[in-house]
């Protein structure tokens, strides 16, 4: 190409590029004047107020100053065996209480099938979750029992949690007990005779079967300490029964509320509904109705017996109280 045609290209810029900036001082303002929530602190759990009890843990906790940001908390938990965290080859998932509108909060209805129970805690705000707080371990040891089937009498039918009336029970027992101990006698076998015809292995110290007119069943676990509390209920076309506790002393042939070393609730609607306290062969006429479930609190150490009587089976359901002294 000719020099004449040769042109020259020179790049027209500024050493500040003040050209290709763009002018963000107006926004830079309107940010500025923005507020963001600051992310909520860790709450503290306070274990002096946290409270396990009647199959319920009402767990409390506060904010280490005061945020009245703060919208909700979310409470977690789950079960273990171990005291502390969790062990990981032994780790359960949390179980998860959003919208939580104060500091404090009841989980009722649980089964305490573990030995304890870990809990944490956090904040929200409209804007974020904070950080979990420092899980606490609550013990929630419970009194887990079965009914000994090796101690009931013989026309009680008893499965693991449940007993009922069987008018057939021990009819087998009994005819093979005449027929080797009483052969050619007529009548009756004595209780101590019928009761040993064929009894399984107690696993109570081998005690006696309950016989005669001790339609009696134990628990498999005997309680030697502490405070303790269960619950029972009754079909409600069951016409007799009696709930109570009593001492390792309770004969074979004795009845519950009968004797200075038992105490019970008894219940009986055949002819007419009647609810009452029995002890020592004293009776005491409650005044309340025949309620859908008994519960029974035992302080083995304080010496009482503390019935609760529910007359419905929800949250609300009313209750009364009635207190024995052992």
């Amino acid at each position: 190409m000719a020099s004449a045609f040769r042109l020259s290209l020179k790049p027209k810029v500024s050493d500040n590029m003040t050209h290709l900036m763009v002018d963000f001082s107006q926004e830079r303002k309107i940010l500025q004047t923005l507020k963001f929530l600051p992310v909520p602190k860790a709450p503290e759990i306070d274990p002096v107020e946290c409270l396990v009890a009647d199959n319920a843990v009402t767990v409390a906790w506060r904010m280490p100053e005061e945020d009245n940001k703060i919208d909700h908390f979310i409470l977690e938990y789950r079960k273990t065996n171990f005291d502390g965290l969790p062990r990981v080859k032994d780790e359960r998932c949390w179980e998860i209480i959003d919208n939580i509108k104060g500091t404090e909060y009841t989980l009722s209805g649980l089964k305490f099938d573990s030995k304890y129970m870990n809990f944490r805690v956090r904040a929200c705000n409209k804007a974020v979750a904070g950080e979990y707080s420092d899980p606490v371990t609550l013990e929630t040891k419970a009194l887990n029992f079965s009914l000994d089937n090796s101690s009931s009498h013989l026309n009680l039918r008893v499965e693991d949690t449940c007993v009922e009336w069987d008018p057939t029970g021990g009819k087998g027992q009994e005819s093979k007990s005449k027929g080797k101990e009483n052969k050619g006698r007529s009548g009756t076998p004595s209780p101590k005779r019928t009761s040993t015809g064929s009894r399984p292995p107690a696993g109570r110290g081998s005690r006696d079967r309950f016989t005669g007119e001790s339609y009696t069943v134990l628990g498999d676990t005997a309680i030697e300490s502490g405070q303790h509390y269960w619950e029972v209920k009754a079909q409600k076309d069951c016409k007799s029964y009696s709930v109570g506790v009593a001492y390792k002393t309770l004969g074979k042939f004795d009845q519950l509320g009968k004797t200075n070393t038992s105490w019970c609730i008894h219940v009986n609607n055949w002819l007419q509904n009647t609810f009452a306290a029995k002890h020592n062969n004293k009776v005491k006429s409650l005044d309340v109705a025949v309620p859908e479930r008994i519960g029974v609190f035992c302080d083995f150490d304080g010496g009482l017996v503390w019935w609760t009587f529910f007359e419905y089976w929800d949250a609300g359901s009313k209750c009364c109280e009635n207190t024995s002294e052992k």
